[in-house]
């Protein structure tokens, strides 16, 4: 990755970030689907109507069902089920969870045949990963509602790295017609289920912060975050920008600190270390290489 590929990686963790703060926000008065759904349709509009992307997000309509593969993977699912799992586990552990997207990302590409074997360091960090999950989910948490907002979660973790099979075929497009198209097509998708199971019209009108809070995730954490994100799968990959889990947690867990008052307990600490351990073995950059022998 080249520099400015670790410079876009640094400022995209910031709204993703920000993002789980505004879901948990939200949870206190808003269903799932509901945000969800706002999220995305209102990111759409902004970027379709206000930026005028839709008549170029229609003539790339030749990858609708690449559109609508990352728009169901990348958007609706994980967003849904984050929301959900925020009602019952605080922000900074549900950014932990989503910490897994790399991890699964790397099984789904091996799983879908399109990397060769993994290395060994690569299966260390799986394991590492995973280990990580266990410290964080704790041996008494399977008696509770915590697990079901973990595992949750750690679906939205799977779904996003599902997605990461569908990104090469985006590489040509430029990235705001990607992240139009891609978020009409989850608009779509969502629209049905959110009527039908929500039905918003009869909730109470939501206070001043939570729609700052709702504006915030979709505008900042979705519109913004989504072109700093495909710019980044343009240049660097998407197995690369999926590296910005790394750091989302660490932004995640300080706002949660701060601004709910969230407590950041040893083992959310230590989860997070083993699975950010994990994250660097499967990356391998920071491994000792072996010195080639010198003739």
């Amino acid at each position: 990755m080249k520099r400015s590929d670790w410079l876009l990686l640094i400022v995209l963790s910031l709204p993703w970030g920000c993002s789980f703060l505004f879901y948990r926000v939200l949870a206190s008065a808003l269903p799932p689907l509901t945000v969800a759904f706002a999220r995305v349709g209102i990111a759409a509009a902004v970027l379709g109507l206000l930026l005028g992307q839709a008549p170029r997000a229609w003539r790339a309509r030749r990858h609708w069902r690449d559109f609508l593969a990352l728009g169901l993977l990348n958007n609706a699912v994980p967003f849904t089920l984050i929301a959900w799992g925020e009602h019952v586990v605080p922000s900074g552990i549900a950014a932990i969870c989503n910490a897994l997207t790399p991890v699964f990302t790397v099984l789904a590409i091996r799983a879908a045949g399109r990397s060769g074997r993994l290395g060994l360091h690569r299966w260390a960090g799986v394991a590492l990963g995973f280990v990580g999950v266990l410290v964080l989910v704790g041996p008494g948490a399977l008696a509770g509602g915590d697990t079901l907002g973990m595992l949750a979660c750690i679906g939205g973790a799977m779904s996003y790295a599902a997605s990461a099979l569908f990104m090469p075929s985006l590489r040509s497009l430029p990235p705001l017609v990607s992240v139009t198209a891609q978020l009409i097509a989850s608009t779509a998708l969502l629209t049905l289920p959110a009527l039908l199971l929500d039905r918003p019209w009869t909730l109470p009108m939501p206070s001043g912060s939570i729609w700052g809070a709702l504006l915030s995730l979709a505008l900042l954490s979705t519109a913004f975050a989504y072109l700093l994100f495909f710019r980044l799968v343009a240049s660097a990959g998407p197995a690369n920008a999926m590296l910005v889990t790394y750091l989302v947690p660490v932004t995640a867990l300080a706002l949660g600190a701060l601004v709910l008052g969230e407590a950041i307990t040893a083992r959310a600490v230590g989860g997070a270390l083993l699975i950010a351990l994990g994250l660097a073995v499967l990356d391998g950059r920071w491994l000792p290489r072996r010195a080639e022998a010198v003739p």
